[in-house]
């Protein structure tokens, strides 16, 4: 059996100023810079629109999964663990390719990618709210039902506010992550940052447009990140 090395090296074509002109080359980006703005703003109107949609619905998943009732508490784990175990761009393909066999068709590619990503995400910040409301003293329900509120009135004014503060910082990871894994609606030819990125280069036969792509995706996570960073160093001082 003849051994073939895994990657061939093309010495010739490997400069300097070949990498300038084939990865560096910004002034094709600022030839397309309309397509790639926009394309931008549709990435994050997508990640927002999905964060606030998975929010919402995470909060009712994590109050279904806590409650002490099967028939609530039940069908919020499976829905947690199928989104949670099964990769995003099965989700995707699920969605958007098999649906229209029951009668569902999406017209729209960016109402299709927002469907997918807040249902997947309304999952994992079900799991954070459930987190920060576990975390929060039994003694503040206790109290809230001694001064007379109801189980969900407790829940609604004292507890959830309260651990509402506390997942902050989760929750701005994963917008983090939301905006990534907005890359993969691509796949269903959203003109989302990389789908834009990915058409100049396959039209211009050069790199910078994908470099460009992942310093805008830099430029957008990088302050949330250190933005969740210093946060969760103030509460941690708060809380000591």
């Amino acid at each position: 059996m003849q051994f073939e090395p895994p990657i061939e090296f093309d010495f010739s074509n490997f400069s300097l100023e070949n990498i300038q002109t084939k990865y560096l080359d910004f002034g094709l980006v600022w030839d397309n810079i309309d397509v790639i703005l926009q394309a931008t703003l549709i990435t994050i109107s997508l990640a927002f629109l999905a964060e606030l949609v998975g929010i919402v619905l995470g909060l009712f998943l994590a109050l279904m999964k806590i409650s002490k009732s099967r028939l609530l508490s039940f069908p919020a784990q499976i829905y947690i663990d199928f989104f949670r175990g099964t990769p995003l761009l099965v989700q995707l393909i699920i969605i958007y390719f098999t649906t229209p066999l029951i009668g569902l068709r999406f017209e729209s590619l960016f109402f299709a990618g927002l469907v997918t990503l807040s249902l997947n995400g309304a999952a994992y910040v079900a799991e954070i709210f459930r987190s920060g409301i576990q975390s929060i003293d039994r003694g503040q329900m206790e109290a809230g039902r001694a001064s007379g509120l109801s189980y969900g009135q407790t829940m609604r004014h004292i507890i959830v506010p309260q651990a509402f503060r506390r997942t902050i910082p989760p929750l701005t990871n994963e917008f983090v992550m939301l905006i990534k894994d907005t890359s993969i609606i691509s796949v269903i030819g959203l003109e989302e940052l990389l789908r834009a990125a990915r058409v100049i280069q396959s039209e211009t036969f050069n790199g910078t447009p994908l470099i460009a792509a992942a310093l805008i995706y830099l430029a957008i996570c990088l302050p949330l990140i250190y933005f969740t960073n210093t946060l969760e160093r103030r509460l941690n001082r708060k809380t000591a």
